[in-house]
């Protein structure tokens, strides 16, 4: 049975049963940094396991692509390792729970119309208080209880939060993977011959931060089932990579390595075939989602992973960039579930491209420091490379630990491999104690978790609300009937104006106001069941349950933002139209003041391209185009070409916003009805923000017109201090830079001069001590290049001599040491003179054996500092 095969029956038998079919969310979790990727197939629906959100249909399933990097090491070598892999998965939030899912996979997994495994060679384990479950599975599916195992760790616990029992489901391969007369041969023991196939959470209970468990107020079902394992076993395959969504990928790298490459003949090649086939759909997937090569975060992960792929690439005998030819390959495997690998292609392959130019460029860097390491260590009398500088070249530099070892061994060196492992494990530490708490997650309850009464939003077409109902006043973390003068509240009516944050949009501000009490709206966000909760703080009188009330929106500030936001879909249009198809947004935000947008780019921006970006904008605003908002599904919207926001999650019906034929996107927000009430865009800012990712700031309207008011003041002022009109600012400013040029120039020389003569003066003060020509003396040269200026014409003057040379600058102190190349072959140092006068003067600094400079911040100084370097000189000859 085909892989994908086996996606669509698990999503179909699902579905039967009452599940919304949840498509995968992105690999970058959105609005969770408490993650680094989507590592499980429930990580992307935390907010309904933890009541923050109230899902439509309690009863979820989906196919979720995830990424974990913590096994790396291990990736190639065993049967079931993988950095990217896809989760099948069936979520209940506080519906069914575990007679309903136990009976489910039992009749998914052996029933004929689905998996058809044979029920006699599947085994199941539990936790041992969970004497339930064991009687699921005992008396109601009839699984003897010597197929029921009782383990300690089928518990399922990440910390604060949603916890409980758990039972795994087991598949017997049969004898050819294991005996039965090994110990370890047995559900849950390390062995090939019982497969692991899904596990099935009973979240129950609350793990407190005192380290105490609570019953969950609405008890759910999480489970997890890996779509590799299924397939290994259906294919009746070896292992994980010898399965349909990795044997093209091998049997193209064995094509682009050549004849010599062939998949099973060499265990080494093998190794190497089955890493670049798991990384390189890491590696695509990932750039498919905005995740671009940098040394940070998800960045440097996905530049590790292709570097590490290119280094096993090398290993084949492929010495050129070839990854980029095998997306193609994970577009033709997994495009009919995923179509963004296809649809990206492109892009992916340019990304991926790139990278592997830069890293075989980085592997000749390598070999040049690793060449200076080797000569250091030999001038030294060391016969080994030590571990630190090891693992600086592999983490930092990437390159790999063999190839240093196989250099050093040429030169007759070894490399600290212990001292390397220390430092692979130092930074492990690290990167554990940052991500500690990843997995945790928010205690349900609230007293709106169970608060269903509706809220209905009249926000797009009116900015006021006469006679709305109050439904539900919140105080602290209580439910309350009235609320007085003072109290800062959450309230709910039964309809209102106030659009409540989400898409990038912030919540409005406003008024809420009865017959004898006054509200005003500081904040509007979502309830658990998506109704808009007004943050009010209550100025006079006493608001209660059931209060009739005028809700009005600041006409002001909605205004402001409806501008912003429109501008933001103008915006990201024009960026793909100047950048490239590849701009996706990773982020927004639409507030009164200006707007910020954040966007996948590699890359800077020119500043050519933000003008035209700038100026597409605006010409779509003098357009003047109507705005047309239309209601479709959201399978019509997608095959339209809407384009949709990042990270957030759409129903069967969605709202499509449409801006003439210039950009098209699904957006639940709030716009203006023509483009020319935007009045004006104006960008304030772009910047780099963290791999791969890119931000805009823009102001619009008033707010756009101010800005270039105090642009326009700028350059007024600027004109009145060069004395000219603003139109004449620029050549102004041009006559003046050459101007300086020039003065720089003279000065230049006249310190040249005043150098020659200084030098010509202190020439009689050298001393001849032992042979050797010493001269330290304090003159005046202003900077720092002045005073070496002066010890460059001593050195021509003084032939083979030391010289040291001290300068007062302002507060501080100069000082410049130069060894001639005899006297540096003898022993004399300029770095460690240097040193030790700048000391003395409450500096540092260092340099060359034949040059040095430092500064130092005591002037009074000066001359114990050049008596201490004249000293060392004299005194120490030819040991220094």
């Amino acid at each position: 049975m085909k892989a994908s095969e086996i996606r669509s029956k698990w999503l179909a038998f699902f579905e039967s049963k009452g599940h919304k079919i949840e498509p995968s969310a992105s690999l970058v979790p959105h609005n969770d940094p408490s993650l680094l990727w989507i590592n499980a197939g429930m990580a992307p629906l935390k907010s309904y396991f933890d009541g923050r959100v109230i899902p439509d249909n309690p009863r979820i399933a989906n196919s979720q692509k995830c990424i974990r990097t913590n096994d790396i090491e291990n990736v190639g070598k065993t049967r079931r390792h993988h950095t990217f892999f896809e989760m099948l998965g069936n979520f209940s939030i506080g519906d069914y729970f575990k007679e309903e899912v136990i009976t489910w996979a039992w009749e998914f997994l052996t029933s004929p119309e689905w998996i058809g495994f044979e029920p006699d060679r599947l085994s199941v384990t539990v936790y041992p208080e969970d004497e339930e479950a064991f009687r699921y599975w005992n008396e109601k599916i009839g699984l003897p209880a010597e197929r029921i195992y009782k383990l300690d760790e089928n518990f399922w616990d990440i910390g604060e939060g949603p916890c409980g029992p758990c039972t795994e489901i087991f598949y017997d391969r049969g004898d050819k993977y294991g005996d039965l007369s090994d110990p370890e041969c047995w559900p849950g023991g390390e062995n090939e011959r019982f497969l692991e196939v899904w596990n099935l959470v009973f979240s129950q209970f609350n793990h407190n931060k005192d380290g105490s468990y609570t019953p969950l107020p609405n008890k759910n079902i999480d489970t997890g089932a890996g779509l590799e394992r299924f397939a290994s076993i259906l294919q009746d395959v070896d292992s994980n990579f010898d399965t349909d969504l990795f044997r093209p990928i091998i049997n193209q790298t064995c094509q682009i390595a050549g004849d010599s490459v062939r998949y099973g003949a060499n265990v080494e090649h093998d190794i190497a075939l089955k890493v670049i086939a798991d990384h390189i759909r890491t590696v695509a997937f990932a750039v498919g989602d905005g995740v671009l090569p940098s040394n940070e975060g998800r960045g440097y992960i996905i530049r590790r992973l292709l570097r590490r792929a290119v280094r096993y690439g090398k290993s084949l005998g492929v010495d050129r960039p070839f990854l980029h030819e095998l997306v193609a390959v994970v577009g033709d495997i997994m495009g009919v579930y995923y179509p963004e690998v296809v649809e990206k292609r492109e892009f992916i392959e340019k990304v991926i491209r790139t990278e592997e130019e830069r890293f075989h460029e980085t592997l000749s860097d390598g070999l040049a420091l690793l060449d200076e390491l080797v000569r250091t260590a030999m001038t030294a009398g060391q016969k080994e490379i030590n571990g630190p500088d090891a693992f600086k070249l592999y983490d930092t530099y990437g390159f790999p630990f063999d190839l240093t070892e196989d250099y050093a061994s040429e030169q007759g060196m070894t490399v600290d491999r212990e001292g390397f492992d220390t430092a692979m494990e130092a930074q492990r530490d690290r990167a554990r104690s940052a991500r500690q708490d990843t997995g945790s997650m928010n205690v349900q309850g609230g007293p709106l978790a169970n608060f269903t009464e509706k809220s209905e939003f009249i926000g797009y077409d009116e900015l006021t609300a006469e006679g709305a109902t109050v439904i539900a006043i919140v105080s602290g973390q209580e439910s309350v009937s009235e609320a007085g003068e003072g109290s800062r509240v959450l309230v709910l009516l039964d309809q209102t104006p106030f659009y409540a944050e989400s898409g990038g949009q912030v919540g409005d501000h406003g008024m809420i106001t009865g017959s004898d009490f006054t509200l005003i709206v500081e904040d509007v966000t979502k309830a658990p069941h998506g109704q808009p909760v007004h943050h009010a703080l209550v100025t006079s009188g006493t608001l209660r349950v059931g209060d009739r009330v005028q809700a009005a929106v600041s006409r002001q500030t909605r205004e402001a933002t409806v501008k912003n936001h429109t501008a933001t879909h103008l915006l990201h249009r024009a960026l793909k139209d100047v950048l490239g198809e590849h701009v996706n947004q990773a982020g927004s935000l639409v507030e009164p003041e200006r707007l910020r947008f954040d966007f996948s780019h590699f890359g800077s921006i020119s500043a050519e391209e933000l003008s035209d970006i700038e100026r597409r904008v605006n010409e779509q605003i003098w357009i003047g185009t109507p705005l047309q908002i239309d209601y479709k599904s959201l399978a019509e919207a997608r095959a339209m070409g809407a384009m949709a926001l990042f990270g957030e999650k759409y129903g069967d019906v969605v709202r499509v916003v449409r801006v003439g034929e210039y950009s098209l996107e699904l957006c639940g927000g709030c716009h203006v009805a023509n483009t020319a009430q935007i009045g004006l865009f104006k960008l304030v800012g772009e910047s780099g923000i963290g791999s791969g990712v890119r931000r805009i700031e823009a102001v619009t309207g008033r707010h756009a017109y101010l800005y270039v008011e105090s642009q326009l003041d700028l350059l007024k002022q600027s004109a009145g201090l060069l004395k000219s009109n603003m139109n004449e600012v620029p050549r102004r400013i041009e006559a003046l830079n050459a101007q300086v040029k020039e003065l720089g120039r003279e000065n230049e020389s006249l310190q040249s001069k005043l150098g020659r003569i200084e030098a010509g003066s202190l020439e009689s003060q050298a001393k001849t001590v032992n042979g050797v020509t010493v001269l330290t003396s304090q003159v005046n040269a202003p900077s720092m290049d002045a005073l070496r200026g002066i010890v460059d014409e001593l050195r021509a003057k003084l032939g083979e001599a030391v010289i040291v040379l001290g300068a007062l600058s302002e507060d501080k102190v100069n000082l410049v040491a130069a060894v001639s190349p005899e006297l540096v072959k003898q022993g004399y140092n300029a770095g460690k003179i240097i040193k030790a006068a700048a000391a003395a003067c409450g500096g540092g600094g260092g340099g060359r054996p034949d040059m040095a400079q430092a500064g130092g911040k005591d002037p009074s100084k000066l001359g114990e500092a050049l008596q201490i370097a004249q000293e060392l000189v004299l005194s120490q000859g030819n040991v220094i």
